[in-house]
C-alpha cells in the first residue's frame, strides 16, 4: 500500500474554493440552483479531512459504514454534530442500522429488502435518513442499482407498501461514455415521478451534471487528490 503524499490545509482550501466557484459559474450560465458540494471523504487520509473542516466544508460522502463509523465517530467525533453525512457506497442489509443511526443522507436504496432493512433499523434508532434511490442508469451488470425500466414499479411499491418518500435519484454514468444523456435520462427519471433531487456529477463531469439540475454533486479527488491506493 502506497502512501499518499501530505497535502497542506490551503492547498485543500484553494481546491475547496475552485470547485465551489465553478459551481456557482456553470449554475448561473445554465439558469438553476447551484447544487451541493458533497466531498467524497472515502478512503482519504485524516490529515487532508481535518484540512476540508478547516476550510468550512460541512457536507461529507462515504462508501463504507464501518470506516465512516471510525472516521465520524472516533477520529473527528467532535464534529459530527455540525456536519451532513451521506452514505454514497452499496449498503448491505446487515449494516443497515449503523448506517441509520450515523447516517443523514443514505443515497444508495437500490432494492426492497433494503428498504425492509431500513424501516426495521429506524424503528429501532428513531430516525430515517434521507433516502436517494440510485439508478442503474447504464444497465450495467457489474453495477448496483434499481434498472430504470423498473424504478417506477419500485417507486410505486416503497409509497404504496412502506410509505417512503425518497427525496431523489442517484446514479452513477458508465466510464468511458459522455455522461450527458445518463443526466438528462436521469432528470427527466425524476420529472417523471415527482422526485426533486438527483445526486449526480463526479470530480470529472459535476460541471456536465449541473445544467440538468444535479441537487448534489460528489467530488472526491479534484477536491483532496488522489486517494490511497487499498
Amino acid at each position: 500500500m502506497s502512501t499518499p503524499p501530505i497535502i497542506d490545509l490551503q492547498t485543500i482550501a484553494n481546491a475547496r474554493a475552485d470547485i465551489l466557484d465553478r459551481i456557482k459559474t456553470t449554475a448561473m450560465r445554465a439558469g438553476v440552483t447551484p447544487p451541493t458540494l458533497v466531498a467524497v471523504s472515502k478512503v482519504q487520509p485524516d490529515d487532508r479531512i481535518a484540512a476540508a473542516l478547516a476550510a468550512g466544508q460541512t457536507i461529507f460522502g462515504e462508501n463504507r459504514v464501518q470506516e465512516a463509523q471510525t472516521r465520524w465517530g472516533e477520529t473527528f467525533a467532535t464534529h459530527r454534530s455540525d456536519l451532513e453525512l451521506h452514505l454514497i457506497g452499496p449498503l448491505q442489509t446487515n449494516k443497515a442500522k449503523d448506517a441509520v443511526a450515523l447516517f443523514d443522507v443514505i443515497q444508495t436504496l437500490d432494492r426492497e429488502k433494503l428498504v425492509r432493512a431500513l424501516l426495521k433499523a429506524a424503528d429501532a434508532v428513531g430516525r430515517m435518513p434521507r433516502l436517494f434511490v440510485q439508478v442503474n442508469i447504464g444497465e450495467e451488470e457489474q453495477k448496483a442499482g434499481i434498472l430504470p425500466d423498473e424504478l417506477g414499479p419500485f417507486l410505486d411499491r416503497i409509497r404504496s407498501e412502506y410509505g417512503l418518500e425518497p427525496e431523489g435519484l442517484m446514479c452513477l454514468p458508465p466510464v468511458g461514455e459522455p455522461s450527458a444523456p445518463h443526466f438528462w435520462r436521469l432528470e427527466r427519471m425524476a420529472k417523471t415521478y415527482g422526485l426533486s433531487g438527483l445526486s449526480m456529477g463526479m470530480s470529472a463531469d459535476f460541471e456536465t451534471a449541473i445544467p440538468f439540475r444535479a441537487t448534489h454533486v460528489r467530488v472526491g479527488s479534484a477536491l483532496f487528490g488522489a486517494r490511497e491506493a487499498r
